[in-house]
């Protein structure tokens, strides 16, 4: 089963005082997600933002909210999360014992399951229940803030993963998640990534039409 891509502009990035009108602008610039991060000055050392405003983002997009839990304790929160309308959520494997019983929950409560690694994490864990998910999440930056460079390793990392699923025959996304913009995509898609999240590589440009175009030819290209 081929993958598609999609590009994911994280909100993160949005000018919070325009929030509803950034994620319509992105929507009508092509997006094809909107990537919502959750921190909780715990698991990362920031905290951002939680359920009301993922709750209020549902109700002006009608595109897929893909909530990136970095939080401690995330089997906590993926019902209320579910509810205020996430259609994907991504838990850390750092702070999940049982990846295939969290993955169930998610996906008993209507959400695609995902698993998100740090970058000094290892794939093994991830890719030993891979069966059990729909997306996998490489972090290409240190989880917490925000505009960082992209670390190069996180190449090689894709690359063992989506190698590993297409030898198992999985279909499962591989989402990366730092530092993209369109001068790196095209070779984060040849290493196996199709979901693409970008924050300042989308809004820190003031044509988001244009940038998600650019970012799509590009990845499309590779």
């Amino acid at each position: 089963m081929a993958l598609t891509d999609k590009i994911a502009p994280s909100i993160l990035s949005a000018d919070f005082a325009r929030l509803g009108e950034e994620v319509r602008a992105v929507e009508r610039a092509g997006a094809d997600l909107i990537h919502f991060d959750v921190m909780d000055g715990h698991f990362v050392p920031n905290i951002s933002i939680g359920v009301p405003v993922l709750k209020s983002v549902r109700k002006v997009t009608s595109l897929p909210l893909d909530a990136h839990l970095m939080i401690t304790e995330p089997g906590k929160y993926l019902e209320p999360f579910a509810k205020a309308g996430a259609n994907s959520i991504s838990v850390h494997e750092e702070v999940c014992p049982d990846i295939p019983a969290m993955a169930a929950q998610m996906r008993k409560l209507g959400v695609r399951a995902s698993v998100a690694i740090n970058p000094e994490t290892g794939v093994e864990r991830v890719l030993a229940a891979a069966e059990h998910l729909d997306m996998i999440l490489v972090m290409s930056v240190h989880p917490g803030f925000g505009g960082q460079e992209f670390i190069p390793g996180a190449l090689d990392k894709l690359r063992a993963i989506r190698r590993d699923l297409d030898r198992r025959g999985l279909a499962v996304d591989l989402e990366v998640d730092g530092g993209i913009k369109v001068e790196n995509i095209a070779d984060v898609k040849a290493a196996g990534a199709n979901v693409f999240v970008s924050g300042s590589g989308i809004f820190g440009h003031s044509d988001y039409a244009k940038i998600i175009a650019a970012m799509r030819e590009k990845a499309a290209r590779a």
